[in-house]
Parts: C-alpha cells; sequence; structure tokens
C-alpha cells in the first residue's frame, strides 16, 4: 500500500481515486465490494459477468471525488448490453478517467460510515456512526485518538444514538460487529502509520447479510 500512497505523492495528487482507496483501506482489515478497474467495453463486461448481475458501473479517477453528481455512477445494471451501454456512456464524458469501475451491486437498509480525520492538536482521530445520507443531517457518530484499541472500537459503535441499528432488524440478523471492530483498529493503524493520509472517508459500510461492506471510499492525500 506504500507504493500506492507513494505513487499519488509523486504525481502531486489531491487523493486517491475511488479503486486505489478501497486497496488501502482492504489492507487495513475493512471489507470492500467486489469489483475491476476496466479498461475496455469487453473487460467490463466480463467483470460484470464473473460477478453476477445487478452490478455498479463508475468512472473511476483521483480528480473524480463526486461521481454521482457528475453522472458517473450507475446502478442495478442488469445485463451485459447495459453494461457495455454505460461503460461507452462513461467513457465518452469530457472526464480525464483511469477507467471504469465495474462492482457487484450490494443492497441493504443499514449504511454505517467509517472515517479518519488528522487533527492538528490529536493527529488522526478515527470516526464511526450512522452514514449514507443521514451522515451530515444527524450528525450520529463517534470519535477517538488513533491508535485505538478493541476496546475503543467497541465503546465507539455502541456510543452512536442509532447502535441499535447493529442488533437485529426488520428480519435482518445483528451485524457482525468483530468486522466493524477489526475496521476501525486498521483505519486508526493505517492513520498512525501514514502521514501521507489527511483523511479517510468509507460511506456508506452496507448491512448485507450481517456483513459490513464498504461500497465507496476516498482517502485524500497531506500534499503540499
Amino acid at each position: 500500500m506504500k507504493e500506492i500512497l507513494q505513487r499519488a505523492i509523486d504525481r502531486k495528487q489531491k487523493a486517491l481515486s475511488e479503486y486505489d482507496s478501497k486497496r488501502v483501506v482492504a489492507s487495513a482489515g475493512v471489507t470492500i465490494t467486489k469489483e475491476g478497474l476496466a479498461g475496455s467495453r469487453d473487460e467490463a463486461v466480463t467483470f460484470a459477468e464473473g460477478f453476477g448481475f445487478p452490478v455498479v458501473l463508475k468512472g473511476c479517477s483521483s480528480t473524480v471525488t463526486h461521481k454521482t453528481e457528475m453522472g458517473m455512477v450507475r446502478l442495478n445494471l442488469g445485463s451485459s448490453d447495459d453494461v457495455a451501454r454505460v461503460y461507452d456512456e462513461i467513457m465518452a464524458a469530457d472526464v480525464d478517467l483511469d477507467g471504469v469501475l465495474v462492482q457487484e451491486m450490494i443492497k441493504g437498509e443499514r449504511e454505517f460510515v467509517i472515517g479518519l480525520t488528522r487533527d492538528p492538536q490529536f493527529g488522526p482521530c478515527v470516526m464511526f456512526g450512522l452514514g449514507g445520507i443521514f451522515t451530515e443531517v444527524l450528525n450520529d457518530v463517534s470519535f477517538r485518538v488513533a491508535p485505538i484499541s478493541e476496546i475503543d472500537a467497541v465503546e465507539m459503535i455502541e456510543e452512536i444514538k442509532t447502535s441499535k441499528l447493529l442488533d437485529e432488524f426488520r428480519g435482518s440478523p445483528a451485524v457482525d460487529k468483530s468486522a466493524l471492530v477489526k475496521a476501525l483498529v486498521g483505519i486508526g493503524n493505517l492513520g498512525v502509520e501514514y502521514d501521507q493520509i489527511a483523511e479517510i472517508d468509507i460511506n456508506p459500510v452496507i448491512i448485507s447479510g450481517d456483513k459490513p461492506v464498504a461500497v465507496d471510499a476516498l482517502i485524500v492525500l497531506n500534499n503540499s
């Protein structure tokens, strides 16, 4: 992962692409979607057929951090023809892309956020809270200064007001909290180990069955 970060620093990138961001957070123990970065229409179709439909296609670049607003995210693509068509549409946009990210479509009613910020006084701080569209609206989050222990991570999970969503919910099983604990500890360790990382935003983390899966991620670099 050091190579990914150093390459981005050398290129004076302000952020990593979603693809590279997910590779970095996955190395820290965060479960991510099955995905592949396609450089051609045929490669996109091959990825999609391998993951199984439906799939999601996203324009992928370190400079495209607001993909949805730019029309770079297409959900619920149900066939190879759909994937081929949407691949061409995304690549036709006037945006410099690394390729098109093809990923499995994860569905779930519960969404959370995991993050890291670098405070001027305290250094790297880990964040956990309610995710998706409610992150900024309800601001239901908890913080700890990194590095954090497993006990710290458990306390963070239990501190948010909506922690009951992690229990059995509308017929869905209780969330595998050990997976969340592993992710939170790992993200804290990333912040401590790599000064190049200014911020990490993993949102949403969708609960699929009982497993938390990161469907989007962004790493902002401390690149002056």
